[in-house]
């Protein structure tokens, strides 16, 4: 069966069923989602209004045995950054697409009625009935309530209450294997779900076709040894046994963990928060130190934490989020923590936003520096729909601008995550470029300037950082078409050699392609080159490639400073 676009109109309240334009036929994920966007939407449009569009798009592996392909994206003009944006997610929404034969979802107009609406997906095709009684409710208990309706197998995509307000930091929560939350996290995707008044999208893959492969023994040896690789990684051994918060003690000893509101490297209590701390944890209290967000990932990096009782808390349970808490606010107790986590994926906001902004409370004098049931209050309250509930659920830019404060780490609108760009400069060039904002997966060269993987670029100096952002930025945008998981360019870093030819065979086997290496490449190009050009349209320039300025200040203990010229900046977009 070959794959069909699904058109979802929410003015007319109709959904249609089209032929895959022949110019998409090839890329999937978020070469797919941003072509759509760029094509398809206003890039002047307000991110909330009619004229914006919405699109989900599964990678060009999903759905396939390969290892960690579990992954699809979302799609559209940002309500946070006011320019393009991508989002992935993994769960099981993905794969059940893949197999139902949707090469993607397009959700476009508003309807004209109040209230909201579910879309279900299955085999029959695709409906959208009136929602009332998930209407307010908490991601947790709508997962569950859809479970009881359509069955335990369904995928889900869903909006929390921060969504329903269209607050700018709101994401998109997806149901995992387990029943619990993963996300599209940044850019404030669930608004723009939101004012669709969409709650749910639901999936039933019963009885659907399946995946096809053209060549299944091609496809299998190359899965196998790319399988291989990237399980067998140290690295990847290191976050299945740690998860992503492995990453507090690496970047404390690198002098880049931002403390108190970026002003220092190192934070004295890192050890209390630390992932081989958590796995302690979590192994006492019988939870599970390595859980998989999708299926088939060999990597495992997801957790499920429970409490002081064996009672089930949170999973996914990220370092950005810990660090947002921890050396950034100065909350060092991990049930605390973990509560804040539960509150953010329930309301549906997006954790970075979410304690970048309590970090930001602090320097606004609402809290002080590790006031931790302080902090659980005003993350209740974005739940709650106070006021300054909703000026924290609209991320850490905003805040900033409405208590007057110029410290804050942002780009574009978007909040730095758990990394401080004068000790890892080569990511600094990331945050400061990417169409995405402040998005330090676009273009992770962390794995060069800290990991040493592959090769090593001194995070230190400015030698060699644009050059090795932009070669990250482009592989990320290729590596995201295809819905692998960000965490393969970890091991890929170091078998390059062996590894992209293995994902170009797949591609080929599982499409019947003649992809090449150079093409990849080229997509990468592409995809990013779109996003540009959409920003631009929309009114960016290189001014927005800039960060703030109080990263002119000296970062203990390297005291290093970000010194980049902005014509040095700017050679990035010279491909």
């Amino acid at each position: 069966m070959a794959d069909k676009i699904y058109r979802v109109d929410m003015t007319a309240l109709k959904a249609t069923i089209e032929d895959v334009p022949e110019e998409w036929i090839g890329i999937g994920g978020r070469g797919l989602t941003s072509t759509v966007v760029a094509k398809e939407v206003k890039p002047t449009c307000h991110p909330l209004g009619k004229y914006n569009k919405l699109v989900f798009a599964p990678g060009m592996l999903s759905g396939t045995s390969c290892a960690n392909s579990g992954r699809f994206s979302a799609g559209a003009k940002s309500p946070l950054t006011k320019g393009i944006k991508e989002a992935s997610a993994g769960g099981t929404a993905c794969v059940s697409l893949v197999k139902l034969g949707v090469k993607a979802i397009i959700i476009e107009g508003m309807p004209e009625k109040e209230g909201y609406f579910g879309i279900h997906i299955d085999k029959a095709g695709i409906t959208i009935k009136e929602e009332t009684e998930l209407v307010g409710k908490g991601n947790y208990e709508s997962i569950k309530t859809l479970m009881a309706r359509l069955g335990d197998k369904i995928g889900v995509i869903i909006i929390g209450p921060a969504g329903e307000m269209r607050l700018s930091a709101a994401n998109i929560s997806v149901r995992d294997p387990q029943g619990n939350i993963r996300s599209f996290g940044r850019g404030g995707l669930g608004a723009v779900m939101g004012a669709k008044k969409i709650k749910f999208i639901s999936i039933d893959d019963t009885d659907a076709p399946g995946t096809d492969l053209v060549d299944k023994q091609k496809f299998m040896d190359a899965g196998k040894t790319f399988a291989k690789l990237l399980s067998s990684h140290p690295l990847a051994q290191g976050l299945k046994a740690y998860s992503t918060n492995i990453m507090i003690n690496i970047l404390n000893e690198a002098g880049a963990l931002p403390t108190k509101d970026f002003r220092y490297g190192q934070y004295e209590e890192h050890e209390k928060v630390s992932g081989e701390t958590m796995a302690e944890i979590i192994k006492s209290r019988n939870g599970k130190p390595s859980h998989a967000c999708h299926r088939g990932c060999v990597i495992q990096c997801s957790q499920v934490f429970n409490d002081k009782d064996e009672n089930y808390v949170t999973s996914g349970f990220e370092y950005e989020t810990i660090w947002g808490l921890s050396a950034h606010s100065g909350i060092s107790d991990m049930d605390i923590n973990a509560q804040a986590d539960r509150i953010m994926d329930d309301v549906g906001i997006d954790s970075i936003e979410g304690v970048q902004a309590i970090g930001l409370a602090v320097e606004a004098g609402l809290i002080e520096y590790g006031d931790a049931e302080g902090a659980l209050r005003l993350l209740r309250e974005i739940g709650e729909g106070t006021p300054l509930g909703r000026i924290i659920g609209s991320g850490a830019a905003q805040f900033g601008q409405i208590y007057g404060l110029t410290r804050v780490a942002a780009t574009k609108g978007q909040a730095f995550a758990a990394y401080d760009p004068r000790s890892i400069k080569g990511l600094g060039i990331t945050l400061a470029t990417s169409p995405m904002g402040a998005d330090h997966t676009a273009g992770y060269a962390v794995a060069q300037n800290i990991l040493k993987l592959g090769t090593f670029v001194d995070p230190l100096k400015k030698d060699g950082q644009v050059d090795l952002s932009r070669q990250m930025q482009i592989i990320t945008a290729w590596l995201d078409c295809t819905g692998l998981c960000e965490f393969v360019l970890l091991a890929m870093a170091e078998h390059m050699d062996v590894m992209v030819p293995n994902v170009v065979d797949m591609l080929n086997a599982r499409h019947g392609s003649s992809l090449t290496m150079e093409d990849l490449n080229n997509i990468g190009v592409k995809v990013l080159k779109t996003e540009h050009e959409f920003n631009l349209a929309a009114g960016f320039n290189s001014a927005h490639d800039r960060l703030p300025e109080f990263f002119e200040e000296a970062l203990p203990p390297h005291n290093t400073t970000w010194d980049f010229t902005e014509e040095e900046i700017d050679a990035f977009w010279n491909f």
